[in-house]
């Protein structure tokens, strides 16, 4: 990958962010950022430096205001245009699992010829490990941390609400996670500090 930005350069985006649009959504790009580099880490074909970098990204749409699902048009169109082409791709594929927009379950929240955009950008690209591994990240933390994916996934449902297709995404998530524990050789949870303390409350 050429076209992302620097690790400082991703830290200044973030930060600047949080000046347009603060939130929990800052930290919880963070600790996605720390989870894909810890487990990008043990993974032949992933680079932690890239990994992080996509994560601290993935949800960068956001600095633009409060809005659902059209941060992810927002967050692609923003870094193509500060020339991230590759970085940009993150934006979209992290949030659709199933390569279906219209599976979401709190719907498209912005104009139709972004989400026809965003559809037809799905349909085009093929998911690669990075993809993958964000998509399974982003299910990962919370603003104050690690969690089991379970916790995470219901913290979502119970925001945003359910649908026909939530119970095929959190399908496919569990089966990126099997698919990149037998790469790494591992449980996901075994390179990721707090996991216990965030999702359970106490230390062990």
């Amino acid at each position: 990958m050429k076209k992302i930005p620097s690790i400082e350069e991703a830290e200044a985006y973030l930060l600047e962010a949080e000046e347009l649009n603060p939130g929990p959504w800052i930290p919880h790009s963070r600790y996605v950022g720390e989870a894909a580099k810890l487990i990008a880490e043990q993974h032949p074909s992933l680079d932690p430096d890239i990994a992080q970098i996509l994560g601290y990204l993935h949800d960068i749409g956001r600095r633009f205001g409060v809005m659902n699902i059209r941060h992810t048009y927002e967050g692609h169109k923003f870094l193509e245009e500060q020339g991230h082409a590759d970085a940009a791709r993150i934006c979209i594929t992290h949030s659709f699992p199933t390569k279906r927009v219209d599976e979401v379950s709190d719907g498209w929240d912005g104009p139709k010829e972004q989400m026809e955009f965003t559809q037809d950008y799905l349909d085009k690209v093929e998911f690669n490990d990075y993809d993958k591994l964000l998509q399974l990240c982003d299910a990962l933390a919370m603003p104050s941390g690690f969690v089991l994916l379970e916790k995470r996934l219901l913290d979502a449902a119970m925001r945003r609400g359910v649908n026909d297709y939530t119970l095929k995404r959190w399908q496919v998530t569990f089966e990126i996670q099997a698919e990149i524990e037998e790469t790494i050789g591992a449980s996901i949870y075994s390179v990721l500090d707090g996991v216990v303390e965030n999702t359970f409350g106490f230390t062990p």
